[in-house]
């Protein structure tokens, strides 16, 4: 099983918010997910996600394969961490 980590739509038309996911790659978007590690609004100014680095590591570490978004999520919550 190849599992991704993505985000995954919730909301109503012109207000989506999204939860950060690892999910099974074969699945769909707004499918059954594995676990939630965040989430994502676009409709808030300044800093609008909020992610788990722990349970984003141990994804990680196992071989999950974030989506160009949620990887720069990733980035940018470790660089405010260490400063």
């Amino acid at each position: 099983m190849s599992v991704s980590l993505r985000l995954n739509r919730k909301g109503t038309k012109d207000r989506p918010y999204y939860k950060i996911v690892a999910v099974d790659s074969r699945k769909r978007r707004d499918g059954r997910y594995i676990e939630q590690i965040g989430t994502y609004d676009p409709m808030l100014e300044g800093t609008n996600y909020q992610i788990d680095l722990e349970k984003a590591d141990k994804w990680l570490s196992v071989g999950a394969k974030p989506s160009e978004t949620v990887n720069s999520f990733i980035r940018k919550a470790r660089t405010a961490e260490a400063k």
